[in-house]
């Protein structure tokens, strides 16, 4: 076998990112025999990957936000599928989005099963739905973990072969680390507050008036505050809008620079629950997460989830160190109280630092790069190791 032809499907900008590096890896190994096919962003298009069609008519989150574009969303998994088959790759890697890319699979399983499939980012079978990961047994190869803790899980609930290959963010801790002058910035007065309301449209939309309560409640008790809110290209109208009446403005920033920059100086944070809280707790930045979504999704959620907490620095950490407030806890009084305790030099910010510090232990930082580890088992599994 001379060339070697991989099609990847990420339905993430995150995904995305994902699937660049792990291209760049093969490309390493494989060099000009790599053919590449499928859907993806401007990362993936940077290494070659023409995508089929727009990343983002897969990248949905919430059961009404699938049900408002099912029609759509049917015609590219038709689409994609046809267009797997065609290429006849050797590989396919699926990245994020799982009820979209775990349905292609299965399709692409049923009619050419000689494709290997590799799933590269677990579902969360440890969260919600469990049974999927049986399930999985019967079209995915092998999973790519991100979290440490998923081998166990899938091997408990009797899923497919999985492996930890590590996050992407172990690979740039680096730039969320101070040196001392921002180390310095930290401790000095007014302290520096990150605002990450989330990077869809509806997570910004519910959160940030709650969050600007939230703030202006935090000056009224502990006085002044430098504000800095990173947020995405997509988003940043909305976000600017909704920030237009507070009190106590941020600062909107959308450069990668200057995100890792805010991350380094940063205090404390409120945010969003998900991969920030990840990178907040490697950064040191101790934080109060929060999330609210439509009352029935909520309410489908609760029926479903398994977990203690839904915050992933805390599912790590596999210690809840980092207060979430759901729901109806989401709320400007209590969000306030537990800001104003990560803020001040209290036994909860000593907490949460300390907890932060076992992570390179935990996560391998140092080791060899996620990308790298993920090249190897892809070309493994069709013999090219």
């Amino acid at each position: 076998m001379s060339e070697l032809r991989v099609f990847v499907i990420a339905g993430e900008e995150s995904g995305d990112q994902l699937g660049a590096r792990l291209i760049r890896s093969l490309r390493q190994r494989v060099g000009s025999d790599l053919k590449l096919a499928g859907v993806g962003g401007e990362a993936m298009a940077h290494e070659g990957v023409a995508s089929l069609f727009p990343q983002s008519d897969i990248s949905l989150m919430g059961f009404i936000a699938v049900a408002k574009s099912l029609t759509r969303v049917l015609a590219r998994l038709r689409q994609a599928t046809a267009a797997v088959v065609a290429f006849r790759p050797h590989v396919l890697v699926i990245i994020d989005s799982p009820d979209f890319t775990q349905r292609v699979a299965k399709k692409v399983r049923a009619i050419a099963p000689n494709i290997r499939i590799v799933n590269y980012v677990s579902p969360s079978v440890w969260a919600w739905r469990p049974g999927r990961a049986r399930k999985m047994r019967d079209y995915v190869d092998h999973v790519l973990a991100l979290l440490p803790f998923e081998p166990d899980v899938h091997e408990r609930l009797g899923g497919p072969p999985c492996t930890f290959v590590g996050h992407p963010l172990a690979a740039r801790v680096d730039e969320l680390r101070p040196n001392a002058t921002e180390q310095q910035r930290r401790e000095s007065k007014p302290p520096l507050l990150l605002v990450l309301p989330g990077s869809r449209r509806s997570e910004v939309s519910r959160l940030l008036p709650i969050f600007g309560a939230t703030i202006e409640k935090l000056v009224a008790s502990i006085g002044d505050v430098e504000l800095v809110l990173p947020t995405v290209a997509h988003v940043e109208p909305l976000v600017r809008e909704g920030t237009r009446g507070w009190k106590h403005p941020p600062r909107i920033i959308i450069a990668h620079d200057e995100k890792r920059a805010a991350f380094r100086c940063a205090r404390a944070a409120i945010a969003a629950s998900g991969t920030v809280t990840l990178e907040l707790a490697l950064a040191s930045v101790p934080t109060v997460a929060a999330y609210k979504v439509a009352p029935i999704e909520a309410a489908i959620i609760r029926r479903l989830i398994q977990v203690p907490t839904v915050i992933l620095a805390n599912l790590v950490l596999d210690q809840n160190v980092i207060p979430e407030f759901l729901q109806e806890d989401c709320t400007p009084e209590k969000l306030a109280l537990a800001l104003r305790d990560v803020v001040a030099d209290t036994a909860v910010r000593t907490q949460q630092l300390d907890a932060f510090a076992r992570l390179d232990s935990v996560m391998k930082i140092g080791e060899a790069a996620p990308s790298d580890r993920a090249a190897e088992i892809v070309l493994s599994l069709v013999g090219r190791a």
